[in-house]
């Protein structure tokens, strides 16, 4: 469990460490069905929602059994971007936002958008949906879209403006949205005049403006008062028209849906990119509270260890297996990595396994993430140039030991918690001598294969 730990170190203060995904893609469909061995599958698209794990096939990665082997030539990939093809029958001038929806295209991007999609593009998608709600409604009375088949033609048009711009078009399946997102769903109160006669606006605008992302996550300040808002605007359905139909939406739905009304005013009321900053830190708070892993029942890593006292080599080998395919997944942050080793912890000491086997078989946060990179914990975006492509930054101070859990339960685990100490930073000997902090900007080199037989390199 020791991968990624190379850094080269040049001459002077100036420190390098480069991390590489390479993806395959071929012209055709047809090219890739003839090229690509038996065994190899497509990458599947997530079903799951914006907090749920992302399933990523490996083979997407490609496998060079033989290092001596000459590597074909590949090249930084860069996006198709065309002309969107609009309905027409949405009644937005996408300019307007023009500065948002290039970074969720970015961030959204067709070969990344998988890899990254818990943590940097779902959450980013979801405020662009809130911006554009609210500047959509900026002229009228109304804080959503009212009418359900302009809701459909908008947010098609969404979907194939960040399309055309380089984004994934399966962000809706991904990310579980849909144009319902933009109607105010059950909530009773989706008009500005009924809204500011209900809530406290000037204390939700102070709460809300500017966020200290170090602060809000375990001491809020934003997220009660948008909560509070909801519950206000949920709870006023005794004071607007009687013939409104909710349905049979329990109040979790409505508190829900009005959440969206809330955001949607405050997109309202902040600049773009102020409140894509505000939504981020806040979605940035929820992600990082779960581990977005799916991990099975380990049971061949309980029968392996259970009674292991000292360092066991069939032990390790079962321990270090099982996190390999768990990592394959996603690329997750430092305090999701948090989570998921606390998470799978608490299984093995729940399937008796009481000795601490992350010690015995070095195992580091880092090894809980795709490639062992862990993606830094406050919001990040894909960035994007002209000559590298795209990129992002991975944390450097990754060589931190996974945390062993004290129980078998997960209930009261917290980060926030005064009692929960975090692992300890690396010592002397995993720092980097001249790089001059624990962060460095990590390029991500996406790389593309152009018709490059690969049977002559097995």
């Amino acid at each position: 469990m020791d991968s990624v730990k190379a850094a080269t170190l040049l001459e002077g203060s100036l420190c390098f460490h480069i991390f590489l995904f390479t993806i395959l893609l071929s012209i055709s469909l047809n090219v890739i069905a003839e090229k690509l061995p038996p065994t190899s599958q497509s990458v599947s698209l997530p079903s799951s929602g914006i907090f749920q794990p992302i399933e990523i096939s490996p083979s997407v990665l490609p496998n060079y059994p033989y290092l001596g082997k000459v590597l074909p030539p590949m090249y930084p990939y860069f996006p198709k971007t065309y002309k969107p093809v609009l309905t027409g029958r949405c009644p937005f001038n996408f300019s307007s936002i023009s500065n948002i929806m290039e970074k969720t295209a970015s961030d959204c991007s067709v070969l990344l958008a998988s890899f990254v999609g818990n943590v940097i593009c779902c959450p980013q998608f979801a405020s662009s949906l809130h911006i554009f709600q609210g500047h959509f409604s900026k002229n009228s009375d109304s804080l959503v879209l009212q009418n359900a088949t302009t809701a459909d033609d908008c947010f098609s048009d969404i979907v194939e403006v960040l399309a055309s711009k380089g984004a994934n078009s399966s962000i809706p399946n991904m990310c579980s949205y849909k144009s319902l997102n933009l109607t105010g769903g059950s909530c009773p109160v989706k008009d500005i005049s009924m809204f500011e006669k209900t809530v406290n606006t000037s204390k939700l605008l102070d709460a809300c403006s500017v966020i200290d992302p170090l602060k809000e996550c375990c001491r809020s300040v934003c997220q009660p008062a948008i909560m509070e808002a909801a519950f206000q605007i949920s709870s006023a359905q005794t004071i607007v028209d009687k013939s409104m139909n909710t349905g049979l939406s329990n109040h979790v739905d409505v508190l829900n849906d009005c959440k969206g009304v809330v955001y949607s005013w405050l997109s309202r009321k902040l600049p773009s990119d102020a409140a894509d900053t505000s939504f981020r830190i806040l979605s940035a708070c929820k992600v990082n509270k779960v581990c977005p892993l799916e991990m099975k029942e380990p049971v061949e890593v309980i029968k392996a260890c259970k009674n292991v006292s000292a360092q066991s080599v069939s032990c390790c080998s079962s321990l270090n297996s099982y996190i390999a395919g768990v990592q394959r997944q996603m690329l997750i942050t430092n305090k999701q990595a948090i989570m998921c080793a606390s998470l799978l912890g608490s299984k093995l000491r729940k399937g008796g396994v009481l000795t601490d086997v992350y010690e015995l078989c070095d195992v580091d946060l880092k090894d809980f993430s795709l490639q062992g990179c862990l993606l830094r914990s406050l919001p990040a975006d894909v960035g994007y140039d002209n000559s590298s492509g795209f990129s992002f930054t991975c944390d450097l101070s990754d060589n931190i030991a996974a945390p062993w859990p004290s129980s078998s339960s997960m209930a009261s685990f917290s980060l926030c918690a005064p009692e929960m100490s975090l692992p300890a930073l690396p010592t002397s000997d995993t720092v980097y001598p001249g790089c001059n902090g624990l962060f460095l900007d990590l390029f991500i080199i996406v790389l593309v294969l152009f018709l490059v037989p690969l049977n002559d390199l097995l």
